[in-house]
């Protein structure tokens, strides 16, 4: 998908003037709340939106820069990537300033300009001094090379510098990746007439009026009623860009900020997931015990975490207390609970790890997806690590496709694994057939337990489908609703000659046209592995369960049909020509329909 980032989040510290730049920008008033206008402060999050110089319409996010409202501002800004942060130019740099700059460098956000405000109430020589001093502070941070621009939400001085630095920083921005679609909702209420309204940050795909969206993580279904963006109609509305939808078949208790809305079973909420992780600046680590709140897209969750350094890196498993709707390559920032302090942040890298962390082998695992340098190489890594994943949850884990070339009937295998199936698949088989020449081949569910017992040992998954399809799948094998055989295996009778010979006199010569029963020739000291070989080879023919005839026979029944190809054959013409009875002309006719080789119209057959 193409397009502009067209949202841009406020940042920096209480009383620095964000809002009133806001409002000096856009005309709008960002504050929502009675309490905000008479304090004079943000608490809770704010909307607005103008279009810039180029023509380009952006959407304004203002959070709050009290340290109270901390996780109000992280569920602002954490789904935007692009920031405009304020510093008041006669304070300087301060506490909330450092933190807001913290969290957004963990974030990794794209794109930053710096407004340096109130201009209006310093000299020139104290505005030189304030942007020194931003200057310093944001040297080595994602903020380092933004550009600093004085500014007056007074006076207006610097508003139209500031729209070009904006401008620019849209334009240089990446392209929204194209990837599953998600709504962060970050607030939630109700209109008369219209019902539930959701509004939040639109990334990765589109929404359409009537689309039919999953809310997560209670996995709810809802239809879109209505959508808008900067308080306009829309029948679609794209990343990134502010939403509000209006929703059919939730409640407004249904919902909560933290929220996600998404296409319907793209999305597997968890409560578990790793990622790399690292201190914020002026920290050198992260403690590994603590109370913690993770921040992900507008979500604040408690969560517990685990640590394993990695040489100039650390991997966190993170354990969180309500389920959250996480794609690979979310940001995610990490505050301590009991000192109010952020202490860290980084980039989820697995959505579903499995139990064990810690391993060299996970370790590797973890290396080689920070590594990864697109979703198809994700894909590829998710695979290969679980040996085999189902091709529907392959997108759920990474939001790719499966890659077609490790597809197997419903399965993503990876390549070892499919080798390893079909190694041990093969060497069971030659191992039966030298045990038992005169079976057709192993049964079906003794090589199934020995597949499952192979995946098993691989930490696989052993789901019957998946088994199934490693053994179709095995090269130079054939298989049946009841076994499986080497396409090179043929029954040997060679070492059972004189059973054979036994077999094939009591069913020719004078008794061809009424052979005994296989309960009959059994009774006669007849091996029955000795008849079931023989009709498996071909040496015999078996018409029904229990009667064998020779192949002669079935010749001369072929010959009888054809010498009445014009007229048709019926059952007794078949037996008096045969010399035979019914008990054995009509189960020969069947079988020689079923066959191919007569085609039964009434009672006449007639050749193929």
């Amino acid at each position: 998908m193409t397009g502009e980032l067209r949202v841009v989040a406020t940042a920096g510290h209480v009383d620095h003037g964000k809002s009133s730049l806001l409002i000096r920008l856009t005309g709008i008033d960002p504050d929502r709340w009675d309490e905000e206008k008479r304090r004079g402060l943000t608490i809770d999050l704010g909307y607005a939106w103008c279009t810039l110089p180029s023509g380009r319409e952006v959407g304004f996010v203002d959070v709050p820069g009290h340290e109270r409202f901390i996780a109000n501002m992280l569920a602002g800004v954490g789904p935007v990537r692009l920031v405009l942060f304020v510093v008041a130019a006669d304070e300087g740099w301060r506490p909330q300033s450092e933190e807001h700059l913290q969290i957004l460098d963990v974030l990794g956000i794209a794109g930053g300009v710096v407004a340096l405000t109130k201009r209006d109430l310093v000299d020139r020589e104290t505005l030189e001094i304030a942007l020194d001093e931003v200057r310093e502070q944001v040297a080595g941070t994602v903020l380092e090379t933004a550009p600093i621009v004085p500014v007056s939400s007074a006076t207006g001085e610097g508003l139209d510098d500031l729209g070009d630095a904006l401008d620019a920083m849209v334009a240089a921005a990446p392209p929204p990746e194209d990837a599953r679609t998600r709504l962060f909702v970050d607030r939630v209420f109700t209109i008369r007439g219209a019902g539930t309204v959701a509004t939040g940050t639109l990334t990765g795909g589109c929404l359409a009026v009537d689309e039919e969206v999953e809310l997560l993580p209670s996995g709810a279904a809802a239809r879109i009623r209505g959508l808008q963006t900067h308080r306009r109609a829309e029948p679609t509305a794209c990343p990134v860009t502010r939403v509000a939808a209006n929703l059919a078949g939730v409640e407004r208790s249904d919902l909560a900020r933290g929220a996600v809305l998404g296409t319907r079973g793209a999305w597997r909420p968890t409560t578990t997931f790793e990622g790399s992780i690292r201190p914020v600046r002026g920290r050198d680590t992260i403690p590994a015990r603590g109370a913690y709140k993770v921040y992900v897209g507008a979500a604040e969750v408690d969560a517990r975490i685990r640590l394993v350094d990695e040489g100039d890196r650390s991997f966190a498993r993170i354990t969180t207390s309500e389920p959250l709707a996480l794609d690979v390559g979310d940001r995610f920032v990490l505050r301590e609970a009991g000192r109010r302090a952020t202490v860290g942040g980084g980039v989820v890298l697995d959505v579903a790890p499995p139990r064990r962390f810690g391993s060299e082998d996970r370790r590797s695992a973890l290396r080689a997806r920070s590594e990864a340098t697109d979703r198809e190489a994700l894909a590829r890594l998710l695979v290969e690590e679980r040996g085999a994943v189902a091709v529907e949850e392959v997108a759920r884990l990474v939001g790719v496709g499966a890659p077609s070339d490790l597809r197997l009937d419903g399965w993503c295998v990876a390549a070892p694994l499919t080798a390893a199936a079909a190694e041990t698949l093969t060497g069971l088989l030659a191992a039966h057939h030298a045990a038992h020449p005169l079976d057709d081949g192993a049964p079906l569910s003794e090589v199934r337990r020995a597949m499952r017992d192979r995946l098993r040992a691989a930490r696989g998954p052993t789901d019957a489908s998946l088994v199934d399809a490693l053994i179709d799948a095995a090269p130079g094998t054939s298989r049946t609703a009841t076994t499986v055989r080497l396409d090179t295996h043929r029954v040997d009778l060679g070492g059972r000659a004189e059973d054979l010979g036994r077999l094939l006199a009591a069913i020719g010569g004078e008794q061809e046209a009424a052979p005994p029963t296989v309960k009959e020739l059994v009774a006669t000291g007849i091996p029955r592995d000795v008849v079931e070989a023989a009709s498996r080879a071909g040496a015999i023919v078996r018409i029904t369960p229990d009667l064998v005839v020779t192949t002669a026979l079935v010749d001369r029944a072929a010959a009888v049909v054809r010498t009445h190809a014009e007229t048709g054959v019926t059952v007794s013409t078949l037996r008096e020509e045969l010399g035979t009875s019914r008990k054995y002309a009509v189960p020969l006719l069947e079988w020689m329909d079923r066959e191919g080789l007569t085609r039964r119209q009434g009672d006449l057959r007639f050749p193929r």
